[in-house]
């Protein structure tokens, strides 16, 4: 099965992100764990992003290229001085290029308890059928 995920989907290695991209807001950068499933019918991919709201997610594709992106807030309130810190807050990125058998049109995202989940349906493939000649 990883052999044919590879294909359908690329994932680059697991590592800390040290600059995505131009940075223009100072902070911590991560790449959230996935894990990937794949059935007949479509592909689901977990990422793990604790303490990031569904509105506070952002989901691009462009180029076959599927970004994921999300902020955590510190949970600490204004008036509240920082005692000890173990709860590391900022920005969540993980970028995946897509290939030709996943449908992007059908593309759906849910947030449940701090994990992405998102269904990548692949295309329908042409059912194999008998096609009956008429006589004339």
């Amino acid at each position: 099965m990883a052999a044919n995920v590879s294909k359908e989907i690329q994932v680059r290695e697991k590592q800390e992100a040290s600059v995505p991209a131009e940075q223009t807001r100072p902070g911590a950068v991560f790449t959230p764990d996935v894990d990937i499933f794949e059935k007949e019918s479509e592909l689901t991919l977990l990422a793990d992003m604790p303490g990031v709201k569904a509105e506070n997610i952002v989901i691009d594709l462009r180029d076959n290229v599927l970004t994921v992106s999300g902020e955590v807030s510190p949970p600490e309130g204004r008036e509240e001085e920082d005692v000890m810190i173990e709860y590391e807050t900022g920005k969540y990125y993980r970028q995946f290029t897509l290939s030709e058998v996943i449908n992007q049109e059908k593309i759906n995202a849910q947030m449940t308890e701090g994990v992405l989940r998102l269904s990548l349906p692949k295309v329908e493939k042409a059912t194999p059928r008998k096609i009956t000649v008429k006589a004339v």
